[in-house]
């Protein structure tokens, strides 16, 4: 399964915690909306995994690549 279609059939494209949001182009992609905290991130991140395993009982692995 593709992660980043997952995410996207959630509707989460755009969702935002704090300055963390799921990307409005990319699903598969956490970005800085505004000042985004290390906790903003990590919250955005539990936040899509529970949806995405609540939605289709899958869990997602990340990818992190630091920038």
């Amino acid at each position: 399964f593709v992660t980043a279609k997952l995410i996207d059939e959630c509707e989460l494209k755009g969702y935002k915690i704090g300055g963390a949001q799921i990307s409005t182009k990319h699903a598969g992609f956490v970005v800085n909306a505004n000042q985004a905290t290390t906790e903003d991130i990590l919250k955005l991140i539990q936040y899509t995994k529970e949806q995405v395993y609540k939605k289709f009982n899958k869990e997602i692995e990340l990818e992190i690549e630091i920038w």
